[in-house]
């Protein structure tokens, strides 16, 4: 399957040209021990759906997840499967992850000052003693402009994630010391490519990251409709941090473009191949998967021949070579396994977000007890720089 292959050539591109912007970086006097410009495992809520012999055979190094605030009141954080895990991955010799997730989305944001802030604020002294020094990079906030009331995705927002931002500086200023190993950033920011998005908060917010020299650089989240819509983020937030400050892309996908076909009918020749109906269409075939997983090569075959998805096989590596261009990628991370809320109730609206993963947990068969190889698997090895 010529589409899944990156030719040795490309790749030694790709890799030639970040390692030539690096140096220049270097050259005009930028520090750049955070540009790794690494491709990750992104865990997202999932982190005890880990498996290392998985992330042996991607060679995956760096491992990301995040841990949702309010389950520190059920109970020790370091219990919680996802601190349990990030930590013990980190302890296994991968660079690791963390963000930590605030969601008020369905109530508002606690006042600077007030009894709920400092209950917050106690979550994270709780938190915090579990992860520093064991991470390597923590994120304050996941997806904080939607992660938060519609209505107070203004300075209300700003003013919440500064006053835990500058909890977590000084925790760490008195508990971790000059020589911490766990760095900072700020994240993340969703469809800047929407100019309604780039708003007096975001501005804020990039002003925040820009002014805090504690704080390393800014995560973004780059789902989007098509590839053209990724520049837009890194015309926003580059010009908006100090020169020596990277970022982070923790998530990203053409999601958005998926979406948009899901009631495509499939091609004829998969039909006939596989014994669809003819007016079959997309979300039926991924849903037939689900109900019973395909083989790889059916789910390849599938994939191949439907030309919203060829069109875009190149994603991964397109990205990757955008961030990398830069100079100032310090990790991306995607989407590494499908888990059960992608194929709940999956239908014609649903956003499929199991198309992204490196690994088809739901869709492809297992291979004993490992999941089944996702289209972007080969991509995702090649694009490996440990």
């Amino acid at each position: 399957m010529p589409l899944r292959r990156l030719s040795i050539i490309a790749l030694t591109a790709v890799l030639a040209a970040s390692a030539t912007t690096h140096t220049a970086a270097a050259a005009e006097g930028r520090p750049v021990k955070l540009a790794y410009g690494a491709l990750g495992a992104n865990f997202n809520q999932n982190l005890d759906a880990l498996d290392y012999r998985e992330l042996r055979e991607a060679k995956a190094g760096w491992v990301r997840g995040f841990f949702p605030m309010p389950a520190t009141d059920q109970g020790d954080p370091a219990a919680h499967f996802a601190i349990r895990t990030i930590t013990q991955a980190a302890g296994r010799g991968h660079d690791t992850i963390l963000s930590l997730k605030f969601p008020y989305d369905r109530a508002s944001f606690p006042a600077p000052g007030s009894a709920r802030m400092a209950a917050e604020l106690a979550r994270l002294d709780r938190v915090l003693p579990t992860v520093l020094n064991k991470v390597d990079i923590i994120t304050i906030g996941n997806e904080p402009f939607i992660e938060s009331l519609p209505a107070e995705r203004d300075a209300r927002l700003n003013e919440f994630y500064e006053t835990v931002a500058r909890h977590v500086i000084d925790y760490r200023r008195r508990h971790c010391g000059a020589d911490c190993r766990t760095v900072l950033y700020m994240g993340a920011l969703n469809r800047l490519d929407l100019p309604d998005r780039r708003t007096p908060a975001a501005e804020r917010w990039m002003t925040f990251v820009r002014e805090t020299p504690e704080i390393e650089g800014v995560d973004i989240h780059p789902h989007v409709p098509s590839p053209q819509a990724v520049q837009p983020f890194l015309d926003y937030i580059l010009p908006r941090m100090r020169p020596q400050q990277t970022f982070l892309v923790t998530e990203f996908s053409l999601v958005h473009h998926w979406k948009q076909h899901l009631s495509d009918t499939v091609s004829t020749k998969f039909a006939q191949q596989y014994g669809f109906a003819p007016d079959t269409q997309v979300w039926q075939v991924i849903k037939a998967a689900i109900d019973k997983p395909f083989s790889e090569r059916k789910w390849d075959d599938f994939l191949t021949s439907s030309p919203w998805f060829t069109s875009q096989a190149g994603f991964l590596r397109d990205q990757m070579k955008l961030y990398r261009s830069t100079g100032r990628l310090a990790v991306a991370t995607y989407a590494f396994k499908q888990d059960d809320a992608m194929v709940e109730d999956f239908g014609p609206d649903k956003t499929p977000w199991l198309l992204n993963s490196v690994y088809a947990a739901y869709t492809v068969q297992p291979r004993g007890t490992m999941s089944g190889r996702g289209y972007w698997l080969d991509d995702f090895r090649a694009l490996q720089r440990r």
